[in-house]
């Protein structure tokens, strides 16, 4: 009996395997036709007024907002009030609920400041995600967002295996660009110093 187990597990460990490089390659195909685009902030605005005055506070690209909500999300656990004038100008005519407060209020929890700033070239889970100026991310249009008036950005997290989506709106009569919808916040590794299994 010890003799099929052994195939056994042996089997399943290679069909394990096999869907493994499937996964993986059909992941490299996807994201090698996705259209990859580039935002650089020379800095991270530390107010409304600092990040309205940057030249892509005029929101005229679903890739200028989305920078600048990850922007903000880094700015959250040192100044929230801040943060939030920041994350209401973003959001636009929609405005944010109480709800979308709590939902970053719970991602916040237990020191987890880290997961915006891991979205930034440079950012590692060896350096505890925190990249150098000036602050650079790649982004990858969303196949699926498709519907007029609406634009879906991808954006990889250094401490995840899949891209986070950000979903932008078109305000018609400005040509700008509102957050809509934000998926940044999902738990990511922890960082290495942070780590007790390190």
């Amino acid at each position: 009996m010890g003799i099929f187990d052994s195939l056994k597990r042996q089997a399943q460990q290679q069909l394990r395997q096999q869907v493994q490089n499937a996964v993986q390659s059909v992941t490299a195909s996807a994201s090698a036709t996705l259209r990859r685009s580039q935002v650089t902030l020379p800095s991270l605005p530390r107010t409304l007024s600092e990040l309205q005055a940057m030249p892509e506070g005029q929101l005229q690209s679903p890739q200028h907002t989305a920078a600048l909500t990850v922007a903000a999300l880094c700015l959250w656990s040192e100044n929230r009030e801040e943060a939030k004038a920041m994350l209401t100008y973003l959001a636009g005519p929609r405005g944010m609920t109480g709800q979308d407060w709590q939902f970053i209020n719970d991602r916040f929890m237990d020191g987890r400041a880290y997961i915006p700033r891991s979205y930034f070239a440079g950012a590692t889970v060896d350096n505890g995600y925190v990249p150098k100026a000036p602050y650079v991310l790649d982004m990858w249009e969303d196949p699926y967002t498709t519907e007029p008036g609406y634009a879906g950005v991808l954006l990889q997290s250094a401490g995840a295996d899949s891209k986070r989506k950000v979903v932008l709106r078109q305000k018609p009569s400005t040509g700008q660009w509102f957050l809509w919808q934000q998926e940044l916040l999902a738990g990511i590794r922890v960082p290495k110093a942070e780590d007790p299994w390190a």
